[in-house]
């Protein structure tokens, strides 16, 4: 840093209203009608637009008198093609209101679609993430836009981020800033009875890296600070209050996660790990994740053949929060000489006995608190398990460096032989 630097001394708190409770899904249409919204494109995907709770959510906006338009093609993680057509159809309906209905994919092509119809573009890329994007602010609000997710996972309902595969770049990027957050995230726990196993083993673990890379990201007040406040950016570094949020997701992880795999009929754990994804997004949402997701972008655009278990897809996949778990304990291992008292914190909040760690065992010992829980929840081992070899690894390097929305908020900068060696050190962990 030259002496010119001056650091950040500033975080902001920003998030979306939650409202929590079974059955909670069919007050949508109350809690739209408040925005004063005539017709809403309600957003979800092909294995959803059938169900339930779709169903619900139309009966309820139309029974209010808003008119509520299915858009069900939302791609399972969505690319830029997928963002595009979502896109068009908003733009043709002349919505003043957004409804998602799903995952993590969902959600964030809603938000896609809410940000380019509202503030058209000549070129997609102007809105996503730099360097990849041009990073331009969103220029105002945007219409009023309630989540209600399917998976305790991603946390999008919270979030003011949406990710996409730009397919030409084989990489994972997003567009980031706080006006995508929406209005209102539904935390309904009769919502994920029907996610298999695997798929509830996934995006719980996907709540997990990101509690825990945003309690040990980078402090907000060791980041350069933005030459104006409109260009402070939404992943700020861990602060005070992000950190409440982060740490009461790991400790609700490591006591519900399994009950929830195990018995979907439990609903005390289903609302506990959809209450974590929902913390966590807010913990998130504010300090930002860092390298296990920074990894995971490649690791997910690569993919060959691998097609896991409880996915009804025509194509391979390796679902997001898989692929974020699976580089999670090399890079724990290796960033916690950067804060081993962090690394610590977290370990003992899943559960580990830290009461004679020094700072020199923080890595294993949270290392091997979150294999102790891809074991028990069916994870490969390691990324040889999904088809990749030493080959691979230039290019997983090559594919995360232009994360930099994530991988500069490492507590412990990493270069590309840094990112080398990591990816190494997950092809095989048991």
């Amino acid at each position: 840093m030259t002496q010119a630097t001056q650091f950040e001394t500033a975080f902001t708190m920003d998030t979306s209203s939650i409202k929590y409770g079974p059955g909670v899904t069919r007050e949508i249409g109350y809690d739209m009608a408040r925005y004063a919204v005539k017709r809403v494109m309600v957003v979800t995907d092909p294995n959803l637009s059938d169900s339930q709770m779709v169903e619900t959510v139309c009966n309820a906006l139309r029974t209010v008198g808003i008119d509520a338009v299915l858009y069900d093609q939302v791609r399972v993680e969505p690319t830029d093609a997928s963002f595009k057509q979502a896109i068009a159809f908003a733009g043709d309906g002349n919505f003043d209101g957004y409804v998602a209905v799903g995952g993590g994919s969902v959600m964030d092509t809603a938000k896609a679609a809410n940000l380019y119809a509202t503030y058209p573009t000549d070129d997609f890329l102007d809105y996503v993430n730099p360097p990849i994007g041009k990073g331009k602010p969103v220029p105002g609000t945007l219409k009023p836009l309630i989540a209600v997710p399917t998976t305790a996972g991603t946390g999008s309902e919270t979030t003011g981020v949406a990710i996409f595969d730009l397919v030409e770049m084989h990489a994972k990027t997003g567009i980031a800033h706080r006006a995508l957050r929406p209005v209102m995230g539904i935390i309904d726990p009769h919502n994920t009875a029907t996610l298999s196993p695997m798929a509830a083993a996934c995006t719980g673990l996907d709540v997990l890296s990101h509690a825990v890379e945003s309690l040990t990201a980078l402090a907000f007040n060791s980041r350069p600070a933005p030459e104006s406040p409109n260009y402070r950016p939404a992943y700020q570094g861990a602060n005070p209050i992000s950190d409440i949020w982060s740490a009461k997701a790991i400790e609700i992880i490591g006591k519900y996660q399994l009950r929830a795999i195990n018995d979907p009929d439990d609903i005390e754990a289903r609302g506990q790990m959809l209450l974590a994804a929902s913390f966590a997004g807010i913990g998130f949402g504010n300090a930002g994740v860092h390298l296990p997701h920074g990894m995971s972008y490649p690791v997910s655009g690569m993919v060959r053949e691998y097609r896991p278990e409880g996915y009804h897809l025509e194509w391979p996949i390796i679902p997001h929060g898989m692929s974020v778990i699976l580089n999670a304990p090399a890079v724990f291992r290796w960033t916690a000489e950067a804060n081993p008292k962090r690394h610590l914190w977290a370990a003992e909040l899943l559960g580990a006995d830290v009461r004679d760690a020094s700072d020199e065992d923080a890595g294993d010992i949270l290392a091997g608190a979150i294999i102790k829980i891809m074991k028990e929840t069916g994870m490969p081992n390691g990324l040889n398990a999904v088809g990749f070899t030493e080959d691979d690894i230039e290019a997983l390097a090559e594919g995360t460096l232009p994360q930099h929305r994530v991988t500069k908020l490492s507590p412990r900068p990493a270069d590309k032989d840094d990112l080398m060696q990591l990816f190494r050190d997950a092809m095989q962990y048991w």
